[in-house]
């Protein structure tokens, strides 16, 4: 009952946030946004990084970058970095310009080199525990380059079920929302006569255990393995698509290789004096002398082989390169990243994160560019709201401590009531007042030098669901708006088109709306004209034979159906499916209708709803 008090707690709190906060934000900010106590944190720590990345200020720097060989002997070059000037090791900023470099490399005109210290030590290196829920998101997104929503999508299916052949389903995986880094004895023993007879005796080490980074991890669940040992990448990939081998290959990997053997590391360090001056160059390498794990789950170590050298013996230098490099601002967060600050916080659960990581993107509070994540306008200003009036609520440390008392509940050391009561009085007392306080104009207009066009009144800035617009103070007389760049200035005209509206004859533009490009007549608001677009198409509508299936767009948002309606009215409750290189989506073997990606996990089934198949 202490367990169930815990949700109940959780799924409380997280409700008096969400239902009360989002429609607050509805009537001073914009419809359709929405607040959460981890979602709303999320929004945060991104806004705050991209703060420190406009505020950061590159400095120049320079390296001194060498190459060198035995006396004489060209076959083995290896790379070196000026380290320390007068035994003093060389700060990164210290070489600030090309003044300082050209010094340095005139110093080093004539200069003999030879080896000062050489520094060799044997190093273990331990297996990776197996996986739990946040630390398979961040390593498949690095690795693979999934998003968490489809890296828990595919696990989802590994754990639900896969047909090997003429068997049965067989889920390949065990579950994967847990925060446990437990394996089952069984498992551990087929790992062992796995890794024995794969790999030899010298690859196993006994049992391997591992303890949770949180004390509090909740442990009814294991680790996320394999459900047999036995079951291979290879022997599986027959049965599975690209991605889910790919996912499952890692699963298995990572789950071997805890109960392997270390790896061993000859780590070198090569000390390099220019005789008669004060620089030392440093070279370091690493060789592996024996795999362990790695021989299943390779980490990346890079190997860089350094001659087997000796003190004081001379060096030819076959080159010496000053490179200028610049200080990078810190880098905005990825999915992974994200994933790692959050649960180094102590915020949310893992089973949590992919799913508030796709919200705060539906609510156009994020946006990815490269595979980063950006805060948009609209994202900004529902943080800089919330952290000016409900800076509790996006407290990094009220939030975990918020989990702390969650977690004290589930273990019977606290009521979950008096909790409730403690956090919903001052919130309520609070809200009551900002509900009266807030002025929408306030929040979402700024003045502006701007114009209208069309009466002549000023323009001011206003912020809608989707960013920032001007629009005319005439507002309802006149509904005149205008685009804003992304530098927060007047944006230029729309693209004009060597074509002509077929309504009033005026010149057609491309513009942006909600839902992307479009084309339209330059005479707007006057002429409403909207040039159809070719839709892309996803194969012959199955149900007439005449028709292709499309996307389409309605007031209940989009969808996908056959271009020939009303004469057919086949719609689909999600995106067809389309094999790669191929022009047909792909068809149900039961019943010949079109597959789709449905549900908000985008499970492929079969659009025929009388019809059970799902892949």
């Amino acid at each position: 009952m202490h367990l169930v008090d815990a949700q109940q707690a959780r799924r409380v709190l997280d409700r008096l946030v969400g239902y009360k906060l989002s429609p607050l934000l509805w009537t001073k900010v914009a419809r359709g946004l929405s607040a959460g106590r981890v979602q709303s944190v999320c929004v945060r720590l991104i806004v705050e990084k991209e703060r420190e990345i406009e505020a950061f200020k590159e400095d120049e720097y320079w390296t001194i970058d060498s190459i060198f060989s035995e006396k004489g002997k060209k076959d083995i070059q290896f790379e070196s970095k000026l380290h320390k000037i007068d035994n003093k090791i060389l700060d990164k900023l210290e070489i600030k310009n090309k003044e300082q470099s050209d010094k340095i490399l005139a110093d080093l005109e004539n200069a003999t080199y030879s080896i000062a210290e050489v520094e060799k030590k044997e190093a273990k290196k331990k297996p990776l525990a197996p996986f739990t829920t946040s630390t398979l998101q961040q390593t498949a997104h690095n690795r693979l380059g999934y998003s968490a929503k489809q890296i828990m999508m595919f696990a989802q299916q590994l754990y639900e079920g896969i047909e090997l052949g003429d068997k049965e389903a067989v889920g390949l995986i065990t579950y994967m929302r847990t925060d446990s880094v437990n394996l089952a004895d069984k498992f551990v023993k087929e790992a062992e006569n796995y890794i024995k007879d794969k790999f030899g005796d010298k690859y196993t080490s006994g049992v391997r255990k591992y303890k949770a980074k949180s004390k509090l991890a909740q442990e009814a669940h294991e680790a996320i393995r394999p459900t047999s040992a036995s079951n291979d990448p290879e022997s599986v990939k027959p049965y599975l698509d690209d991605r889910q081998f790919k996912l499952y290959q890692l699963i298995w990997q990572r789950a071997m290789a805890s109960q392997m053997t270390e790896a061993i590391m000859d780590n070198t360090r090569i000390d390099i004096a220019a005789d008669k001056t004060p620089y030392t160059f440093r070279s370091t390498g690493s060789v592996i002398k024996f795999e362990g794990f790695l021989k299943i789950y390779p980490t990346g170590t890079k190997e860089n082989i350094l001659p087997d050298i000796k003190e004081k013996d001379v060096l030819d230098l076959i080159s010496i390169t000053p490179e200028q490099h610049f200080t990078q601002p810190p880098a905005r967060y990825s999915e992974a990243t994200l994933v790692k600050v959050l649960e180094e916080y102590g915020i949310g659960r893992p089973s949590t994160y992919a799913p508030t990581i796709s919200t705060i993107q539906d609510r156009n509070y994020v946006i990815k560019e490269e595979k980063r994540l950006k805060p948009t306008d609209i994202g900004i200003l529902v943080n800089d709201l919330l952290v000016k009036h409900f800076s509790k609520i996006v407290d990094y440390k009220f939030t975990a401590e918020l989990e702390d008392d969650l977690d004290a509940i589930a273990l019977g050391k606290k009521k979950w009531r008096p909790i409730i009561h403690e956090f919903w009085g001052p919130f309520k007392k609070n809200l009551d007042i900002k509900e009266k306080e807030l002025d929408k104009k306030k929040i979402t207009e700024e003045k502006s030098d701007e114009v209208c066009d069309k009466c002549g009144k000023e323009m001011v800035i206003k912020m809608g669901r989707f960013g920032k617009f001007f629009a005319c103070t005439g507002y309802p007389e006149c509904k005149s708006t205008k685009q804003i760049g992304t530098d927060g200035e007047k944006a230029e005209g729309p693209e004009e088109l060597d074509e002509k509206c077929p309504d009033c004859k005026k010149p057609l533009v491309k513009r942006h709306g909600r839902f992307g490009e479009f084309t339209g007549c330059s005479g707007y608001p006057d002429c409403k004209y909207i040039k159809k677009q070719p839709s892309e198409l996803f194969g012959t509508c199955p149900k007439c034979g005449k028709g292709h299936i499309v996307g389409k767009r309605s007031k209940r948002g989009f969808f996908y159906a056959c271009d020939q309606y009303p004469e057919c009215k086949n719609a689909l409750w999600g995106k067809p499916v389309m094999p790669e290189g191929k022009t047909e989506s792909e068809k149900c073997p039961d019943c010949e209708s079109i597959l789709v990606y449905a549900g908000k996990d985008e499970q492929i089934k079969c659009s025929n709803k009388e019809c059970k198949y799902q892949k």
